[in-house]
């Protein structure tokens, strides 16, 4: 009897042990994670961060004081690849991830961005390190540049020429990133970097667009339903959409207008949204810097567009680029159409931006449907999209 108790007691532990496991098991399964670990050198006691970078927002996931330089962060693993960086005082370091892989970073403080060092699962990350400081070479070189014309130690013909060259030796390295892997977290990376907050790949480029709808509809195939998957095919959508001259092609209607919809401050503080003003009426979306020389004839041209069409459905929402308020609030005042402020450029960064003024069209379904850089062309067009 008491041997049948015993043998009675150990299964029961056994099958307790077993269900325990299988718990764990189970419970272990939609929590893999991901590390990144490493050792940050000089007698530094600022905080370390881990943070996810979004499309549209950088979020803090984490934090640490490095009090003894060594770090260790745990985090849930993306369901698809994504961006994560180290944010020390003022300076990055870009990782990719998309596996429950485990990277060691090492590095300075002095030099945290430029000179660190990655172990583990680390080929992504390498490559970005390397875009990351041909893209900061490429944004100093095209600033010095920037900076001889506007001591006039250059002339206008000469700062194009040479911006040019600038940007195109960035694509030309980056591209051969990008033909590597058009499905790579590198590809996408190489794609969306920038100078002074605008893409150096041009949506509304021809060349440039084709290298966006090859790496879109490698992502579209293989994540589907992920976030920069859907960015991916609407910003490439959209623009092939305007290269073409035709009206945009409704995959996703809804996430391709929120996508381009403009939400910003006017004259009283108010922030007024592109999609409400804009519907049932063709709007002229319009760039500009009220400070800059050619403004008070862009306005007058400007003026004699909206006199003519505005009583039969045309609205014009205008967007200073200004960073001086009162030349921008002293300007708006006077003008009848919709005046707004993107103090940061947000939206011409996303509008990709390389001149001002620039304008778009958006017809009456809330649609961006032609790019203006020649202003002579507007008449007409607005014309045939009525």
């Amino acid at each position: 009897m008491q041997a049948k108790f015993q043998l009675f007691k150990m299964k029961k532990t056994i099958i307790a042990s077993i269900l325990f496991v299988f718990l764990l098991v189970s419970c272990g399964k939609g929590r893999q994670t991901f590390t990144i670990e490493g050792e940050i050198q000089g007698n530094t006691h600022k905080t370390l961060y881990l943070e996810k970078v979004g499309i549209s927002k950088i979020t803090v996931l984490d934090s640490v004081a490095l009090t003894g330089g060594k770090f260790k962060f745990k985090h849930e693993r993306p369901q698809t690849p994504d961006f994560y960086r180290l944010h020390l005082g003022n300076q990055l370091i870009n990782l990719a991830i998309d596996s429950t892989e485990t990277i060691i970073v090492k590095a300075g403080e002095a030099n945290f961005a430029k000179e660190y060092t990655l172990e583990g699962e680390k080929d992504n990350s390498l490559k970005i390190k390397e875009l990351t400081l041909l893209q900061l070479e490429t944004t100093q070189q095209f600033n010095a540049v920037k900076k001889q014309y506007e001591a006039n130690e250059i002339t206008n013909a000469q700062y194009v020429e040479q911006a040019n060259q600038i940007i195109n030796r960035y694509k030309e390295e980056a591209k051969k990133y990008i033909f590597l892997d058009f499905l790579s977290p590198v590809a996408y990376f190489a794609l969306f970097q920038q100078v002074n907050n605008l893409l150096i790949f041009d949506l509304y480029d021809k060349d440039d667009n084709k290298l966006f709808g090859a790496v879109a509809n490698a992502w579209n195939t293989v994540y589907p339903e992920s976030p920069r998957a859907v960015q991916l095919k609407n910003v490439y959508t959209q623009s092939r959409a305007v290269l073409r001259g035709e009206k945009v092609i409704d995959l996703d209607a809804a996430e391709s207008k929120a996508l381009f919809d403009i939400s910003l401050p006017a004259l009283d503080g108010k922030e007024v949204r592109l999609s409400e003003i804009g519907q049932g009426k063709i709007v002229l979306i319009d760039f500009t810097v009220y400070g800059a020389q050619q403004s008070p004839l862009h306005n007058r041209q400007l003026a004699d567009i909206y006199a003519q069409y505005h009583a039969k459905g045309l609205e014009i929402y205008q967007i200073s680029l200004d960073q001086d308020d009162h030349i921008w609030k002293n300007s708006a005042v006077n003008l009848p159409w919709i005046c707004v402020q993107d103090l940061q450029s947000v939206f011409a960064q996303k509008y990709n931006v390389s001149q001002i003024p620039t304008a778009f069209i958006m017809n009456k379904e809330g649609e961006i449907v032609e790019r203006i850089e020649d202003y002579s062309t507007l008449s007409k067009k607005i014309i045939r999209e009525k």
